[in-house]
């Protein structure tokens, strides 16, 4: 084992030995992460990620883990509901989703519905863009932290700044009020991310007294800006971080591409991001993912502190995935492998195995009814996604041939003047291959596609639909997304 991979022997130790549930209904700890890909230790990154590898060594860790769509609002209120965007009819950030389904059920209130005491520190909800400040409803107590903006998140300390550390920042836009990197010597808790693992670790014990609880822990990071303290920058040495090929696939169609606004601003005002500059913001993207890892080391110990790791389920999950110049791509927003896959860890004491991984092929909607099964509850009406249990109980199971993601086009349409996508892009990922049709929004229309080969040892950097090795494979396929996504006709 590398020494960066070493997990820490006491919380390892702590884990490790959980005993099995004996009928006591289980907490709830809900992790997730913001634009987030799978770039953690227990994932084979470089990453540094002691305390979500010390969670993977006593749960299972899904290696091929989807979101439904690529981008923040959408993703979560389709995996908190259970359902697809499509069904949700929600394919933006500006959108709450009780604004088109004002009566849904969402996975923490079915969980306060059914005798849980629900409580959220972090971003879960998507709603800083909305009116409504996350979903009051769901929870047995304000929200805290919930509603903010990520370019306002400045370090808040007593005294002025110390030196900010970053460098090669001149001539690329800053992300809100913040640059869009920063590096300065202060403490977890200047930012969001360490504000909120203390109000965690503050309510456990009013928690523990109301048991059971459903706990959501919604961290701000690695989302941009890149301003993580600097002892999670002083963790890595750049030229030791992943290689950077920015070329974009052969024969993949522009539809497939997107113009990055997020990072490099409005198109028509883009500079292109310097060598310099994109070393120091990969650089701050894995010093955020330390960042976040840490805070979550917090809870986890004082969770242990309390008594509770022995009868909490653990989950932990990203929103989506992100391209760090990647296809000459940076941020999110498309059905490339890159955005679409998400990490995915469940720690559930009551699973049969531990410290293992699974290849099956998984959807973010598949957590609902997952956690309604590890928990007893009853089975929420018109999910739209399959319980893993069957995974966790063997990682060699599967549950479902395929997972399935989509985006429109423009990347954003409630930033246009008709509020509408031009174009769809629907995608299916088999164990072996992406699949991909972009169909026009009015008619329906296929107008481009796109075929992967996950075999190859690079199989995103070649669109082979115009000569794939494996006609039978692709059929199957198009048959998977017609089913899913059926043609107009």
């Amino acid at each position: 084992m590398k020494p960066d991979r070493i997990i820490p022997i006491v919380l390892l130790g702590a884990l490790m030995s959980l005993p099995r549930l004996d009928g006591a209904q289980p907490n709830v700890l809900l992790i997730t992460a913001d634009d987030l890909r799978p770039e953690l230790g227990c994932y084979g990154s470089v990453a540094k990620t002691p305390h979500l590898d010390a969670i993977a060594a006593r749960g299972t860790t899904f290696t091929r883990a989807y979101c439904q769509q690529a981008v923040c609002n959408p993703s979560r209120s389709s995996m908190l509901t259970g359902l697809r965007p499509g069904t949700l009819g929600l394919y933006v950030n500006g959108t709450h989703f009780r604004e088109l389904k004002p009566e849904v059920t969402t996975l923490p209130l079915w969980f306060k519905d059914h005798g849980y005491t629900t409580r959220c520190t972090g971003k879960l909800f998507h709603n800083w863009h909305t009116k409504e400040k996350g979903d009051p409803r769901s929870w047995s107590a304000p929200e805290f932290l919930h509603y903010a903006n990520h370019g306002d998140d400045t370090p808040q300390i007593s005294g002025p700044l110390p030196e900010n550390h970053a460098k090669h920042t001149q001539g690329l836009r800053k992300y809100g009020s913040v640059g869009m990197w920063e590096c300065y010597d202060v403490p977890d808790e200047a930012y969001y991310d360490g504000r909120v693992a203390a109000e965690a670790v503050r309510i456990l014990p009013e928690l523990k007294k109301n048991a059971p609880f459903f706990l959501a822990l919604g961290f701000w990071k690695p989302h941009a800006p890149f301003n993580a303290p600097k002892k999670y920058w002083d963790l890595y040495d750049r030229d030791q971080l992943p290689a950077l090929n920015p070329a974009w696939p052969a024969n993949a169609p522009k539809i497939a591409s997107h113009q990055s606004t997020e990072i490099l601003g409005p198109a028509d005002q883009q500079k292109q991001p310097t060598a310099e500059q994109i070393a120091e913001m990969r650089h701050g993207y894995f010093a955020g993912i330390s960042y976040m890892d840490a805070q979550i080391g917090k809870v986890i110990a004082a969770m242990k502190g309390q008594g509770l790791l022995e009868n909490t389920i653990i989950v932990f999950w990203g929103d989506h995935g992100y391209h760090l110049g990647e296809h000459g791509l940076w941020a999110k927003t498309s059905n490339f492998e890159l955005d679409a896959r998400v990490p995915l860890i469940i720690s559930a004491p009551q699973a049969g195995q531990q410290g293992v991984q699974t290849a099956a092929l998984v959807e973010m909607i598949d957590l609902f009814p997952t956690l309604n099964a590890l928990c007893g509850l009853p089975a929420a009406p018109g999910l739209e996604g399959r319980s893993l249990l069957p995974v966790l109980e063997n990682p060699a199971a599967t549950v479902k041939p395929a997972a399935f993601t989509q985006h429109p086009r423009p990347a954003y349409p409630d930033r246009t003047p008709t509020k509408q996508p031009t174009q769809m892009g629907y995608s299916v990922r088999t164990a072996k291959w992406r699949y991909t049709e972009w169909r026009h929004w009015q008619t329906g229309e296929i107008e481009s596609r796109e075929l992967y080969d996950h075999t190859s040892d690079q199989p995103e950097l070649e669109n082979v639909i115009g000569h794939p090795h494996d006609r039978g494979a692709l059929e199957e396929a198009e048959k998977l997304l017609h089913a899913q996504f059926p043609l107009k006709k």
